[in-house]
């Protein structure tokens, strides 16, 4: 599945959406694992969508649904060990990246290079895995996205700022 139509229904919802219901979708999307911050931010953004705006909601829908994973977290570990009773599956390529930066750089590492290499949901996912406490996934998540989400509004504005847009 290639990412493209996604991202351009993406678009045409939030141009098709006025006022606090294109924030609302802009949160909604930033939750969304396949489409987080890293592309909903930009897209955003290029369509005029006021930049602080975009950030902050981008980040708490992101935020939000990384906690409500790690709150499931020993759920979805039940869940995963009654699936593991199957025949086994290869395992993405995701979780293997995720599994090298992990035995590399621990969990600031994971958690910092998460939104690009994995997307945090697989990264939270992996550091709570690996045995790391709730909280301090919690903790690395949340200054992971703020960082990203601050660096993905400066480097829209500036890539649009660039082309002369804004």
């Amino acid at each position: 599945m290639t990412l493209l139509p996604l991202l351009i229904d993406v678009g045409t919802n939030l141009e098709e959406a006025s006022g606090l219901l294109q924030y609302l979708l802009v949160f909604v999307f930033a939750a969304i694992p396949v489409i987080e911050i890293l592309f909903v931010i930009p897209v955003a953004i290029g369509i005029g969508l006021n930049p602080v705006l975009t950030g902050v909601f981008a980040f708490a829908g992101n935020v939000a649904s990384v906690y409500v994973l790690i709150l499931f977290q020993q759920r979805i570990a039940n869940w995963w060990a009654s699936r593991r009773d199957a025949p086994p599956k290869e395992r993405s390529d995701r979780y293997a990246r995720a599994r090298r930066v992990w035995e590399r750089y621990g969990l600031p590492g994971l958690s910092l290079g998460g939104v690009v290499l994995t997307g945090v949901h697989i990264a939270a996912l992996v550091a709570l895995a690996a045995g790391s406490r709730a909280r301090d996934v919690a903790g690395w998540m949340t200054i992971s996205i703020a960082l990203w989400t601050v660096a993905l509004v400066v480097a829209s504005m500036y890539g649009l700022s660039l082309l002369g847009l804004v």
